[in-house]
């Protein structure tokens, strides 16, 4: 018999992906959490039904929070991730030697440890000692950490269940203040074909709080749409003034010095969207 898993991306489409082997069903305290092997994408982990990574596609979405961020700042050497449990974006953090420490917040334990058994490559750098794993409320962790970091990344689920807090002005008013006067910080934002309306939302709100704003997008296979949008809000640093030639190789397959500006070219009907 073959097993096939589905996720419903609106109430009349979805993507499905054949399964070979289910190696976690588990509820946990915040969240359904399914950790399964595919026979086109490899291991993946759900979420609540909602695919967060897969082995085969997950360093699109890791290098694109990451890399044009710490880029972008001159001297990121106190960054935090809010989410990303699954260690992904600490890993392209780490490919930075500027930063000093990254600290994880994920609220949910599970992730990380099911994440460092059943996704090696992904999850292998949350053990570096430039790396601090806490397992807590990022929202509380930056309401509490005033002028401390350079470079916040918020690495979230939707806005659904314990990550409905992370699209709100409230919480990108307390980035802001988390953040050190030059201080930059980036969000993952969906999709435009079917939460067009989240991103009209979203930059709306951090317009409201930071001088500068961008919207970059990149392509991901198993996430709704295939086309993922990232909001950025900065305190000084442009990501459209900096120079390409002083972006350093390193070692990615998606991100490059001359995807850096790029990305930040979207589509008209994304562009309609953010005027």
């Amino acid at each position: 018999m073959e097993l096939w898993y589905t996720e419903k991306q609106t109430d009349s489409f979805g993507i499905t992906a054949k399964i070979k082997e289910t190696y976690v069903t588990e509820q946990t305290d915040f969240q359904k959490l399914d950790m399964i092997e595919t026979e086109e994408f490899g291991t993946m982990l759900v979420l609540d039904g909602m695919v967060m990574t897969t082995v085969k596609d997950e360093f699109v979405y890791h290098e694109m929070v990451a890399h044009p961020i710490l880029f972008t700042h001159p001297n990121p050497e106190h960054v935090l991730v809010v989410g990303g449990g699954d260690g992904g974006v600490i890993r392209e953090i780490m490919k930075h030697p500027k930063v000093k420490k990254a600290v994880l917040v994920d609220i949910d334990g599970k992730v990380i440890e099911y994440s460092k058994k059943y996704l090696p490559t992904i999850a292998g750098e949350l053990d570096n000692p430039r790396v601090e794993v806490i397992v807590n409320d990022g929202f509380m962790h930056i309401h509490d950490h005033k002028n401390t970091y350079d470079v916040i990344m918020v690495d979230s689920t939707e806005p659904v269940g314990p990550a409905a807090n992370l699209f709100t002005r409230g919480f990108y008013q307390g980035i802001y203040e988390a953040l050190k006067e030059d201080g930059i910080f980036v969000a993952q934002t969906d999709n435009p074909w079917f939460k067009a309306d989240l991103i009209q939302s979203v930059n709306k709100d951090v317009k409201e709080v930071f001088p500068i704003v961008r919207v970059y997008g990149a392509n991901i296979p198993t996430y709704p749409s295939g086309l993922w949008t990232f909001t950025l809000g900065s305190k000084k640093y442009d990501p459209l003034e900096v120079d390409e030639a002083s972006i350093a190789e390193i070692d990615t397959k998606y991100y490059t010095p001359r995807l850096h500006k790029a990305a930040f070219v979207l589509p008209k009907f994304v562009e309609d969207l953010i005027k």
